[in-house]
């Protein structure tokens, strides 16, 4: 019995960061992919085209945010808050969602990087509630 309540907390919890994924999606056209990642690479949730290997990406967007938070040790930054990644048809940000959590966003080089930090921000704290709740 005690199994079956673990698997309906995570399903529950699944279906949580799901809908804050839906929701920070459809803030902006210009949004065009979000996942939440475990902070050892595992996918939690995620809002990606069906062509991305949710695996690979989990564990590439992990492994970028640990060697950035391990940079910004090395040179006294402080505690990391987001990593942003410029590329040729637009952004990408990682935004640290609690101890052992990871939130990456796609967006495209249209995007107001004002309003797309502050949501992340946001959207980062209540993925961070709903770890927090499931640990």
């Amino acid at each position: 019995m005690m199994a079956h309540v673990i698997r309906e907390s995570a399903s529950s919890r699944g279906s949580q960061l799901r809908s804050t994924l839906r929701g920070l999606n459809a803030l902006s056209a210009d949004i065009e992919a979000s996942a939440v990642i475990s902070g050892d690479g595992l996918m939690l949730a995620s809002m990606l085209d069906p062509h991305i290997d949710n695996d690979r990406y989990a564990a590439m967007c992990a492994s970028l945010l640990a060697l950035a938070r391990r940079a910004a040790e090395e040179v006294h930054r402080g505690r990391l808050k987001r990593v942003m990644i410029e590329g040729e048809h637009g952004t990408m940000l990682l935004v640290q969602a609690g101890d052992d959590g990871v939130l990456a966003i796609a967006a495209r080089q249209t995007v107001n990087l004002g309003m797309i930090f502050l949501e992340a921000s946001r959207v980062a704290a209540r993925i961070r509630g709903l770890l927090d709740q499931a640990a």
